[in-house]
């Protein structure tokens, strides 16, 4: 299934944490469809990403999405956020709740989806994921790869425009780090645009259309994933996947 674009503008984007500049002059305009952000830590990825799920606003500049300027008020970024899905490293999954009440009740909260239809969509979502047998499971009966697949369900429950994926697989063993991979690939392919911030250099390279580079808060390389990993122009980018391959196999 071809995926349409989203388009993207971030506009001279800055971002400081008490009086330290994290973001640093960040523009980019893209027709996202699979774009990975990657880059060594404390790079400003995740800060990026925030911000541009309307979570975080910028010190300075503007950013649009699908043509339209991303409020700045908390009620049109409420209208804003509820467009979007959001997957983060730790799953941030309702301890108390199952894996389908985890996925409905936001629907139910936030979307005001009806229960019946709530709890149908949470449960084709979850058997779309592999998680059919474990609908009625809490977290702590899940393991972390169906944790984090149970996130992404939830994220994607409300249909959203656009997927937000912070280093979902950071805290995994690399058998759960694949499998999560493997969905976000498979939604992908079904159709579903997303931004990921990732270590994987693996995914990025073959599962993303695009790749953003940060290095000390500023976007030093963008372009097609391919380009990014075959031929790096600027020495940081050089220097960063140089270190990754050292101890590859």
């Amino acid at each position: 299934m071809s995926t349409k674009p989203l388009a993207v503008r971030l506009s001279h984007i800055t971002r400081s944490f008490d009086g330290v500049e994290v973001l640093r002059d960040v523009t980019l305009e893209e027709e996202v469809t699979a774009l990975a952000i990657i880059g060594p830590s404390g790079g400003g990825k995740s800060t990026l990403l925030r911000i541009l799920g309307g979570l975080l606003p910028p010190s300075s500049g503007t950013l649009a999405v699908g043509g339209k300027a991303v409020p700045t008020d908390e009620t049109g970024l409420r209208a804003y956020r509820a467009q979007l899905g959001f997957v983060f490293q730790d799953g941030g999954l309702f301890h108390h709740l199952t894996a389908l009440e985890n996925v409905a009740l936001p629907l139910r909260a936030v979307h005001g989806v009806e229960a019946a239809e709530a709890a149908d969509r949470a449960q084709a979502l979850l058997a779309r994921l592999g998680l059919k047998g474990e609908a009625e499971k809490r977290p702590a009966q899940l393991s972390g790869g169906q944790k984090q697949r149970v996130a992404i369900a939830r994220a994607l429950a409300a249909r959203p425009e656009l997927l937000l994926l912070d280093e979902p697989t950071s805290a995994l063993d690399p058998e759960y780090t694949t499998e999560v991979l493997d969905v976000i690939r498979d939604l992908k392919e079904a159709g579903t645009r997303f931004v990921i911030v990732t270590h994987e250099m693996g995914f990025a390279r073959h599962a993303c259309d695009d790749v953003a580079f940060l290095c000390e808060g500023r976007l030093m390389e963008y372009g097609p994933s391919a380009r990014i990993f075959d031929n790096p122009q600027t020495p940081e980018l050089q220097r960063f996947l140089g270190r990754l391959l050292e101890w590859s196999m």
